[in-house]
Protein backbone atom coordinates (compact mmCIF):
# COMPACT_ATOMS: atom_id res chain seq x y z
CA UNK A 1 0.00 0.00 0.00
CA UNK A 2 1.19 3.49 -0.84
CA UNK A 3 0.35 6.87 0.70
CA UNK A 4 1.15 10.19 -0.96
CA UNK A 5 0.90 13.37 1.08
CA UNK A 6 1.06 16.83 -0.50
CA UNK A 7 1.94 19.93 1.51
CA UNK A 8 3.77 23.19 0.98
CA UNK A 9 6.63 22.15 3.29
CA UNK A 10 8.11 18.94 4.67
CA UNK A 11 9.46 18.40 8.16
CA UNK A 12 9.26 21.92 9.58
CA UNK A 13 6.51 24.30 10.55
CA UNK A 14 3.31 22.97 12.08
CA UNK A 15 1.95 21.42 8.86
CA UNK A 16 5.34 20.06 7.81
CA UNK A 17 5.83 18.31 11.15
CA UNK A 18 2.25 17.03 11.06
CA UNK A 19 2.81 15.41 7.65
CA UNK A 20 5.95 13.68 8.87
CA UNK A 21 4.08 12.38 11.93
CA UNK A 22 1.40 10.95 9.61
CA UNK A 23 4.09 9.44 7.39
CA UNK A 24 5.75 7.69 10.32
CA UNK A 25 2.43 6.32 11.58
CA UNK A 26 1.44 4.89 8.19
CA UNK A 27 4.94 3.55 7.62
CA UNK A 28 4.62 1.57 10.85
CA UNK A 29 1.41 0.10 9.41
CA UNK A 30 3.31 -1.15 6.36
CA UNK A 31 2.70 1.70 3.90
CA UNK A 32 5.27 3.12 1.53
CA UNK A 33 4.97 6.87 2.13
CA UNK A 34 6.09 9.95 0.23
CA UNK A 35 5.55 13.63 1.03
CA UNK A 36 5.43 15.90 -2.01
CA UNK A 37 6.28 19.48 -1.07
CA UNK A 38 7.13 22.71 -2.81
CA UNK A 39 8.87 25.16 -0.51
CA UNK A 40 12.55 25.11 0.50
CA UNK A 41 15.14 22.37 0.18
CA UNK A 42 15.81 22.70 3.92
CA UNK A 43 14.19 19.37 4.81
CA UNK A 44 15.41 17.87 8.12
CA UNK A 45 17.69 14.92 7.59
CA UNK A 46 15.38 12.40 9.27
CA UNK A 47 12.54 13.43 6.90
CA UNK A 48 14.39 13.25 3.60
CA UNK A 49 13.46 9.64 2.89
CA UNK A 50 9.84 10.80 2.48
CA UNK A 51 10.50 14.04 0.59
CA UNK A 52 9.73 14.59 -3.10
CA UNK A 53 10.03 18.19 -4.20
CA UNK A 54 7.56 19.71 -6.65
CA UNK A 55 9.44 22.13 -8.87
CA UNK A 56 12.26 24.37 -7.68
CA UNK A 57 12.86 27.67 -5.91
CA UNK A 58 12.82 29.34 -9.32
CA UNK A 59 9.32 27.96 -9.94
CA UNK A 60 8.20 29.34 -6.57
CA UNK A 61 9.49 32.82 -7.38
CA UNK A 62 7.85 32.79 -10.82
CA UNK A 63 4.57 31.64 -9.29
CA UNK A 64 4.83 34.41 -6.71
CA UNK A 65 5.50 37.00 -9.41
CA UNK A 66 2.51 35.83 -11.42
CA UNK A 67 0.30 36.03 -8.34
CA UNK A 68 1.47 39.58 -7.60
CA UNK A 69 0.59 40.67 -11.13
CA UNK A 70 -2.65 38.80 -11.81
CA UNK A 71 -4.14 37.59 -8.50
CA UNK A 72 -4.37 34.05 -9.92
CA UNK A 73 -2.59 32.21 -7.15
CA UNK A 74 -2.45 28.45 -7.53
CA UNK A 75 -2.75 28.57 -11.32
CA UNK A 76 0.94 28.88 -12.21
CA UNK A 77 3.65 26.18 -11.81
CA UNK A 78 2.03 24.22 -14.66
CA UNK A 79 5.28 22.65 -15.84
CA UNK A 80 6.39 21.72 -12.33
CA UNK A 81 2.98 20.25 -11.58
CA UNK A 82 2.88 18.17 -14.78
CA UNK A 83 6.32 16.75 -14.04
CA UNK A 84 5.23 15.91 -10.50
CA UNK A 85 2.03 14.24 -11.72
CA UNK A 86 4.04 12.09 -14.12
CA UNK A 87 6.05 10.92 -11.11
CA UNK A 88 2.81 10.44 -9.11
CA UNK A 89 1.40 8.23 -11.87
CA UNK A 90 4.44 5.99 -11.54
CA UNK A 91 4.23 6.00 -7.73
CA UNK A 92 0.53 5.10 -8.08
CA UNK A 93 -0.72 5.88 -4.54
CA UNK A 94 -3.52 3.90 -2.95
CA UNK A 95 -4.37 6.91 -0.78
CA UNK A 96 -3.82 10.63 -1.38
CA UNK A 97 -3.75 13.03 1.56
CA UNK A 98 -3.74 16.74 0.74
CA UNK A 99 -2.72 19.43 3.19
CA UNK A 100 -1.71 22.98 2.13
CA UNK A 101 -1.86 22.98 -1.66
CA UNK A 102 -1.33 26.74 -1.79
CA UNK A 103 2.00 28.45 -1.29
CA UNK A 104 3.29 29.30 -4.82
CA UNK A 105 4.33 25.78 -5.81
CA UNK A 106 1.41 23.86 -7.33
CA UNK A 107 -1.25 24.24 -10.04
CA UNK A 108 -4.46 23.15 -8.34
CA UNK A 109 -6.48 22.80 -11.57
CA UNK A 110 -4.02 20.25 -12.95
CA UNK A 111 -3.85 18.46 -9.61
CA UNK A 112 -7.63 18.06 -9.38
CA UNK A 113 -7.92 16.99 -13.02
CA UNK A 114 -5.49 14.19 -12.12
CA UNK A 115 -7.48 13.33 -8.98
CA UNK A 116 -10.77 13.17 -10.89
CA UNK A 117 -9.15 10.85 -13.44
CA UNK A 118 -8.49 8.37 -10.59
CA UNK A 119 -11.98 7.87 -9.09
CA UNK A 120 -10.91 4.67 -7.34
CA UNK A 121 -8.35 6.55 -5.18
CA UNK A 122 -9.56 7.76 -1.75
CA UNK A 123 -8.60 11.37 -1.07
CA UNK A 124 -8.31 13.06 2.30
CA UNK A 125 -7.89 16.82 2.52
CA UNK A 126 -6.87 18.44 5.79
CA UNK A 127 -7.67 22.15 5.67
CA UNK A 128 -5.40 24.30 7.81
CA UNK A 129 -7.05 27.57 6.81
CA UNK A 130 -9.86 28.91 4.60
CA UNK A 131 -8.03 29.43 1.30
CA UNK A 132 -9.70 26.46 -0.42
CA UNK A 133 -13.15 28.08 -0.42
CA UNK A 134 -12.40 31.79 -0.87
CA UNK A 135 -11.49 33.75 -3.95
CA UNK A 136 -8.28 35.06 -2.44
CA UNK A 137 -7.49 34.96 1.27
CA UNK A 138 -6.57 32.29 3.79
CA UNK A 139 -8.54 34.00 6.56
CA UNK A 140 -11.27 36.65 6.61
CA UNK A 141 -12.28 37.14 10.23
CA UNK A 142 -9.88 40.05 10.81
CA UNK A 143 -11.76 42.19 8.29
CA UNK A 144 -15.15 40.58 8.92
CA UNK A 145 -15.66 39.56 5.28
CA UNK A 146 -18.39 37.09 4.27
CA UNK A 147 -18.21 37.38 0.49
CA UNK A 148 -17.17 33.70 0.29
CA UNK A 149 -20.50 32.40 1.59
CA UNK A 150 -22.47 30.18 -0.79
CA UNK A 151 -25.59 32.30 -0.40
CA UNK A 152 -24.31 34.50 -3.29
CA UNK A 153 -25.27 37.65 -1.41
CA UNK A 154 -26.16 40.31 -4.03
CA UNK A 155 -24.73 43.04 -1.81
CA UNK A 156 -21.34 42.17 -3.24
CA UNK A 157 -22.10 42.72 -6.89
CA UNK A 158 -23.37 40.49 -9.68
CA UNK A 159 -25.02 37.45 -8.09
CA UNK A 160 -23.92 35.35 -11.08
CA UNK A 161 -20.29 35.62 -10.00
CA UNK A 162 -20.97 33.50 -6.93
CA UNK A 163 -18.97 34.36 -3.85
CA UNK A 164 -16.17 36.91 -3.48
CA UNK A 165 -15.37 39.94 -5.61
CA UNK A 166 -14.33 43.44 -4.52
CA UNK A 167 -11.81 41.77 -2.19
CA UNK A 168 -10.87 43.83 0.87
CA UNK A 169 -7.71 41.76 1.35
CA UNK A 170 -6.06 41.85 -2.05
CA UNK A 171 -2.89 43.10 -0.36
CA UNK A 172 -2.65 40.14 2.02
CA UNK A 173 -1.36 36.64 1.30
CA UNK A 174 -1.36 35.64 -1.50
CA UNK A 175 -0.79 39.32 -2.28
CA UNK A 176 -1.78 40.89 -5.57
CA UNK A 177 -0.45 44.33 -6.43
CA UNK A 178 -2.67 45.45 -9.29
CA UNK A 179 -5.59 43.11 -9.88
CA UNK A 180 -8.60 41.76 -8.01
CA UNK A 181 -9.58 38.43 -9.56
CA UNK A 182 -11.24 37.09 -6.41
CA UNK A 183 -14.63 36.54 -8.10
CA UNK A 184 -13.04 34.54 -10.93
CA UNK A 185 -10.82 32.66 -8.50
CA UNK A 186 -13.86 31.68 -6.45
CA UNK A 187 -15.54 30.13 -9.48
CA UNK A 188 -12.33 28.44 -10.64
CA UNK A 189 -11.81 26.83 -7.24
CA UNK A 190 -15.44 25.81 -7.01
CA UNK A 191 -15.25 24.04 -10.37
CA UNK A 192 -11.92 22.37 -9.56
CA UNK A 193 -12.59 21.31 -5.97
CA UNK A 194 -16.16 20.03 -6.25
CA UNK A 195 -17.35 16.79 -7.82
CA UNK A 196 -14.67 14.46 -6.44
CA UNK A 197 -16.52 11.25 -5.62
CA UNK A 198 -14.14 9.80 -3.05
CA UNK A 199 -12.99 12.87 -1.12
CA UNK A 200 -13.40 13.63 2.58
CA UNK A 201 -12.33 16.73 4.47
CA UNK A 202 -10.59 16.95 7.82
CA UNK A 203 -10.48 20.12 9.89
CA UNK A 204 -8.41 20.67 13.04
CA UNK A 205 -11.23 22.58 14.76
CA UNK A 206 -14.99 22.68 15.06
CA UNK A 207 -14.79 26.34 14.07
CA UNK A 208 -13.30 25.51 10.67
CA UNK A 209 -15.72 22.63 10.18
CA UNK A 210 -18.58 25.07 10.59
CA UNK A 211 -17.00 27.41 8.02
CA UNK A 212 -16.65 24.55 5.53
CA UNK A 213 -20.31 23.58 6.00
CA UNK A 214 -21.26 27.06 4.74
CA UNK A 215 -18.98 26.92 1.69
CA UNK A 216 -19.13 25.18 -1.69
CA UNK A 217 -17.19 22.31 -0.09
CA UNK A 218 -20.29 21.42 1.92
CA UNK A 219 -20.95 18.47 -0.44
CA UNK A 220 -18.15 16.51 1.27
CA UNK A 221 -18.17 14.76 4.64
CA UNK A 222 -16.20 16.77 7.21
CA UNK A 223 -14.48 15.28 10.24
CA UNK A 224 -12.78 17.17 13.08
CA UNK A 225 -9.40 15.75 14.02
CA UNK A 226 -7.49 17.92 16.43
CA UNK A 227 -3.82 18.41 15.61
CA UNK A 228 -1.37 16.68 17.89
CA UNK A 229 2.20 17.54 18.74
CA UNK A 230 5.23 15.44 19.60
CA UNK A 231 5.18 15.42 23.39
CA UNK A 232 8.59 13.72 23.41
CA UNK A 233 9.89 17.05 22.07
CA UNK A 234 7.45 19.54 23.58
CA UNK A 235 7.74 18.91 27.31
CA UNK A 236 9.20 20.64 30.32
CA UNK A 237 12.91 20.93 29.61
CA UNK A 238 15.97 22.21 31.42
CA UNK A 239 16.59 25.70 30.10
CA UNK A 240 19.30 28.35 30.48
CA UNK A 241 17.36 30.80 28.31
CA UNK A 242 16.81 33.30 31.14
CA UNK A 243 20.49 33.32 32.11
CA UNK A 244 21.66 33.70 28.50
CA UNK A 245 19.35 36.68 27.95
CA UNK A 246 19.84 38.21 31.40
CA UNK A 247 16.21 37.75 32.44
CA UNK A 248 16.07 37.80 36.24
CA UNK A 249 14.62 34.82 38.10
CA UNK A 250 11.67 36.83 39.42
CA UNK A 251 10.97 38.69 36.18
CA UNK A 252 7.65 37.78 34.59
CA UNK A 253 8.62 36.39 31.19
CA UNK A 254 5.94 36.62 28.50
CA UNK A 255 6.55 34.75 25.27
CA UNK A 256 5.05 35.15 21.81
CA UNK A 257 5.73 32.57 19.08
CA UNK A 258 4.74 32.64 15.42
CA UNK A 259 5.98 31.04 12.23
CA UNK A 260 5.45 34.41 10.52
CA UNK A 261 4.77 37.51 12.58
CA UNK A 262 2.30 39.93 11.04
CA UNK A 263 -0.52 42.22 12.05
CA UNK A 264 -3.15 39.48 12.16
CA UNK A 265 -0.95 37.46 14.53
CA UNK A 266 -1.05 40.33 17.02
CA UNK A 267 2.47 41.69 16.63
CA UNK A 268 1.22 45.28 16.98
CA UNK A 269 -0.69 44.35 20.13
CA UNK A 270 2.40 42.85 21.77
CA UNK A 271 4.48 45.91 20.96
CA UNK A 272 1.73 48.17 22.31
CA UNK A 273 1.46 45.98 25.44
CA UNK A 274 5.19 46.42 26.04
CA UNK A 275 4.87 50.20 25.61
CA UNK A 276 1.99 50.34 28.10
CA UNK A 277 3.73 48.19 30.70
CA UNK A 278 6.82 50.36 30.49
CA UNK A 279 4.69 53.52 30.78
CA UNK A 280 2.89 52.06 33.83
CA UNK A 281 6.29 51.93 35.57
CA UNK A 282 5.10 48.74 37.19
CA UNK A 283 7.64 48.17 39.96
CA UNK A 284 6.34 45.29 42.09
CA UNK A 285 7.64 42.75 39.62
CA UNK A 286 9.91 43.04 36.62
CA UNK A 287 8.77 41.75 33.24
CA UNK A 288 10.08 40.88 29.83
CA UNK A 289 8.38 40.13 26.48
CA UNK A 290 10.19 37.69 24.18
CA UNK A 291 9.12 37.13 20.57
CA UNK A 292 10.26 34.12 18.53
CA UNK A 293 9.90 34.00 14.74
CA UNK A 294 10.78 37.58 13.75
CA UNK A 295 12.46 38.51 10.47
CA UNK A 296 15.45 40.84 10.18
CA UNK A 297 13.33 43.93 9.55
CA UNK A 298 11.10 43.23 12.56
CA UNK A 299 14.12 42.63 14.79
CA UNK A 300 15.48 46.08 13.92
CA UNK A 301 12.13 47.73 14.64
CA UNK A 302 11.60 46.05 18.01
CA UNK A 303 11.43 48.53 20.93
CA UNK A 304 14.20 48.59 23.50
CA UNK A 305 13.57 46.09 26.24
CA UNK A 306 11.84 43.48 24.09
CA UNK A 307 13.83 40.39 23.11
CA UNK A 308 13.48 39.19 19.53
CA UNK A 309 14.61 35.88 18.07
CA UNK A 310 14.45 34.57 14.52
CA UNK A 311 12.48 31.46 13.61
CA UNK A 312 14.07 28.39 15.20
CA UNK A 313 14.91 25.28 13.22
CA UNK A 314 15.16 23.02 16.27
CA UNK A 315 11.83 22.38 18.03
CA UNK A 316 13.70 21.21 21.14
CA UNK A 317 15.21 24.67 21.47
CA UNK A 318 11.72 26.13 21.22
CA UNK A 319 10.53 23.73 23.95
CA UNK A 320 13.27 25.06 26.25
CA UNK A 321 12.07 28.62 25.66
CA UNK A 322 8.45 27.63 26.32
CA UNK A 323 9.59 26.06 29.61
CA UNK A 324 11.45 29.21 30.64
CA UNK A 325 8.41 31.44 30.13
CA UNK A 326 5.80 32.27 32.76
CA UNK A 327 3.07 32.66 30.15
CA UNK A 328 2.67 32.48 26.38
CA UNK A 329 0.73 35.30 24.74
CA UNK A 330 -1.25 34.39 21.62
CA UNK A 331 -3.04 37.60 20.58
CA UNK A 332 -4.03 36.30 17.15
CA UNK A 333 -6.90 37.87 15.25
CA UNK A 334 -7.16 35.01 12.74
CA UNK A 335 -6.37 31.39 13.42
CA UNK A 336 -7.64 27.85 13.17
CA UNK A 337 -6.24 25.57 15.89
CA UNK A 338 -2.84 27.04 16.84
CA UNK A 339 -0.02 24.63 17.55
CA UNK A 340 1.55 27.34 19.72
CA UNK A 341 -1.10 26.71 22.38
CA UNK A 342 -0.58 22.95 22.30
CA UNK A 343 3.21 23.26 22.42
CA UNK A 344 3.23 25.77 25.28
CA UNK A 345 0.82 23.79 27.43
CA UNK A 346 2.75 20.57 26.80
CA UNK A 347 5.78 22.38 28.26
CA UNK A 348 3.74 23.29 31.33
CA UNK A 349 3.31 26.95 30.41
CA UNK A 350 -0.16 28.55 30.46
CA UNK A 351 -1.43 30.61 27.55
CA UNK A 352 -3.39 33.83 27.22
CA UNK A 353 -5.12 33.74 23.85
CA UNK A 354 -7.69 35.82 22.04
CA UNK A 355 -11.03 34.11 21.41
CA UNK A 356 -10.36 33.62 17.71
CA UNK A 357 -11.23 30.71 15.41
CA UNK A 358 -10.51 27.44 17.18
CA UNK A 359 -8.17 28.90 19.82
CA UNK A 360 -10.58 28.21 22.69
CA UNK A 361 -10.76 24.56 21.57
CA UNK A 362 -6.98 24.22 22.02
CA UNK A 363 -6.84 25.46 25.65
CA UNK A 364 -6.75 22.74 28.29
CA UNK A 365 -4.54 23.42 31.33
CA UNK A 366 -5.20 25.42 34.48
CA UNK A 367 -3.86 28.96 34.25
CA UNK A 368 -4.60 29.35 30.55
CA UNK A 369 -7.18 31.98 29.68
CA UNK A 370 -9.27 32.84 26.63
CA UNK A 371 -10.01 36.57 26.44
CA UNK A 372 -11.84 38.86 24.01
CA UNK A 373 -9.68 40.32 21.25
CA UNK A 374 -8.00 43.66 21.86
CA UNK A 375 -4.89 45.02 23.54
CA UNK A 376 -6.94 46.55 26.37
CA UNK A 377 -8.11 43.08 27.38
CA UNK A 378 -4.59 41.69 27.01
CA UNK A 379 -3.15 44.43 29.22
CA UNK A 380 -5.82 43.86 31.87
CA UNK A 381 -5.11 40.12 32.05
CA UNK A 382 -1.32 40.59 32.16
CA UNK A 383 -1.50 43.26 34.88
CA UNK A 384 -3.71 40.92 36.91
CA UNK A 385 -0.95 38.31 36.77
CA UNK A 386 1.79 40.78 37.60
CA UNK A 387 0.17 41.69 40.92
Amino acid sequence: MKLLLINSVCGYGSTGRLCVDIAKTYEQDGYEVKIAYGRSDNVPEDCRKYAVRIGSSRDVYLHMAGTRLTDRHGLYSAGATRRFLEWADEFDPDLLWLHNIHGYYLNYELLFEWIKARPQMPVKWTLHDCWAFTGHCAYYTYVGCDRWLINDDPRFGDVKTGGCGHCPQRGTYPRSIFTDNSAVNYLTKKKAFTGVGNLSIITPSVWLKNQVRQSFLAEYPVQVVYNRIDTAVFRQSISDFRAVHDIKKNDYMMLGVANVWEKRKGLDDLIELHRRLVAESYSKRGFCIVLVGLNDKQLKQLPDGMIGIKRLGDPRELARIYTAADVVLNPTYEDNYPSVILEAEACGTPVITYDTGGCAEAVHISGSKVIPRGVDNLEKEVLHRLI
